[in-house]
């Protein structure tokens, strides 16, 4: 029997087992999500030395795994996403613990929580290959090269018009991922918070901790295998489609009778020369001239306004990205990365992938700063020109709100929640004031960010007090937006 087919049917009939081994206790049922209890560890040596250290590493496996399995026998949780995130943490400690057949019975319950027909069939491919390939004892050249057979064995039959998206993406990933990345990323994100808390994290740093060393001892060294067998797959499939765009394109072209409409792009800034005459002006604002002519709260409000990270009002539409000698490359890097997951092989890209594979660990943070940087100075420009194509009647209202492109973000407060409160509500009003209509939003805060970004800083008490707070922190901000929208 094909040991992949024999490992499958055991997962099948594992998840039977646990269904009905035993009666099942009455679970308390969660609210809401971040009602789930809060797990802490704790190391005593550098992050990076973790993944080194079979025994350390293993131990913390170990009380993870505990932890998390204690959730699922204790909770009923209701929402797919969590549970897949359960399953997932458990599946790669399974992984790293060599315990396959559970990682197959895990695998399996993600499958079936899965709305995306792409991602259930693709879930986890590299992972099984891997596991049957160890499966033939085979070690060496000799290994890889069953991986490669057994990995092109279940991509090829996938259908390319359902799944090409999802492996274009996994190719481009597979490309640029590599040892000084990760441990750079760590020391950088990761370890400054255990400078500070003592050694002390939570379950999801701790997760992300054992996700990484599975990327370090699994995924990477095999990861130009990923690259060859995905970059056959699409190649073969590959055609040069018609352009189904120009079709759709419609211009609305100038004509009498059409009344102009204002849109509101509430983005991380608008490079307003750019779009000319698309741009509302406010005729009672002089330009430039360091005042409030119009006597409404803003300086130099000709084209929206702007808020800095602190939610303090100033004029400068554009996030400040600082030399103008570093906009090329972060540019050039951020269109590579981008092509890259849409399997473009620019020069860009190329460019990218060779920077990538010289960066040094300690490179890695202001790498990714740089790009995060980048993406907060072009976003919203680029949501603008998305908004006026092809409508000469849309004027476009920029609002900037700015978020920090630090790995380590700064820390959440009920002060600075309250400030961030009052902006959106002083946004909409200026929107309202001004007569738009319609309003891009390409953002979001969640309570989970809140709680980290405290973890980041070593900041809100113990970790329940920490979850109370950063409870506090989202339901003031999200209030303000909520209030403003009614």
């Amino acid at each position: 029997m094909n040991p992949m087919r024999y490992r499958a049917a055991l997962a099948a009939v594992l998840i039977l087992l646990v269904a009905f081994a035993a009666p099942a206790k009455e679970k308390i049922k969660i609210e809401k999500l971040d009602d789930l209890p809060r797990h802490t560890y704790t190391i005593d040596m550098p992050a990076v030395e973790l993944l080194g250290d079979e025994k350390a590493l293993m131990q913390l496996a170990a009380e993870v795994k505990k932890d998390l399995e204690a959730d699922l026998d204790t909770y009923e949780i209701d929402d797919a996403t969590t549970m897949k995130g359960y399953y997932h943490n458990l599946g790669t400690i399974a992984l790293i613990e060599g315990d396959y057949d559970t990682y197959l019975m895990y695998l399996e319950k993600r499958k079936h929580l899965e709305d995306k027909e792409a991602a259930r069939l693709t879930k986890g491919l590299f992972a099984k290959a891997y596991i049957e390939a160890k499966a033939t004892g085979k070690e060496g050249k000799a290994f890889k090269k069953e991986l490669k057979r057994i990995y092109a064995e279940m991509i090829n039959p996938l259908p390319y018009e359902i799944v090409g998206d999802e492996l274009k993406a996994s190719k481009g990933s597979s490309e640029i991922v590599n040892e000084a990345l990760i441990l750079g990323m760590i020391q950088s994100q990761v370890q400054p918070v255990l400078d500070q808390s003592g050694g002390e994290m939570s379950k999801d740093m701790a997760t992300g901790l054992i996700s990484q060393a599975y990327a370090l001892q699994v995924y990477i060294p095999n990861a130009s295998i990923v690259t060859e067998v995905l970059a056959a797959y699409i190649d073969e499939h590959h055609v040069d489609k018609p352009d189904i765009w120009a079709d759709r394109d419609f211009d609305l072209g100038k004509g009498d009778g059409k009344a102009e409409v204002r849109v509101g792009i509430w983005d991380s800034g608008v490079d307003a020369p750019i779009f000319k005459s698309t741009m509302w002006t406010n005729p009672e604002e002089v330009p430039n001239n360091g005042k409030d002519d119009d006597g409404n709260g803003y300086v130099d409000d000709v084209h929206g306004i702007a808020y800095d990270l602190d939610s303090n009002p100033v004029p400068e539409l554009l996030y400040p990205i600082g030399a103008l000698d570093e906009r090329p490359q972060l540019q050039s890097r951020t269109k590579g990365l981008l092509d890259l997951q849409a399997n473009i092989d620019s020069k860009e890209a190329q460019e990218l992938k060779k920077t990538l594979k010289g960066l040094q660990p300690e490179e890695v943070n202001p790498f990714l700063e740089g790009l995060s940087k980048y993406g907060n100075y072009s976003h919203g420009t680029h949501v603008a020109g998305i908004a006026v194509r092809g409508n000469p009647y849309i004027r476009v209202i920029a609002a900037r709100m700015t978020y920090s492109h630090k790995s380590i973000p700064p820390e959440p407060t009920i002060e600075k929640a309250r400030k961030d409160s009052a902006m959106m509500r002083d946004v909409v009003a200026y929107f309202q004031e001004q007569g738009v209509r319609v309003v891009n939003m390409s953002w979001g805060e969640s309570l989970g960010g809140v709680e980290s970004a405290l973890e980041m800083n070593n900041a809100g008490g113990t970790p329940e007090e920490r979850k109370e707070l950063a409870r506090q922190i989202f339901e003031i901000s999200k209030g303000g937006l909520y209030e403003a929208i009614k």
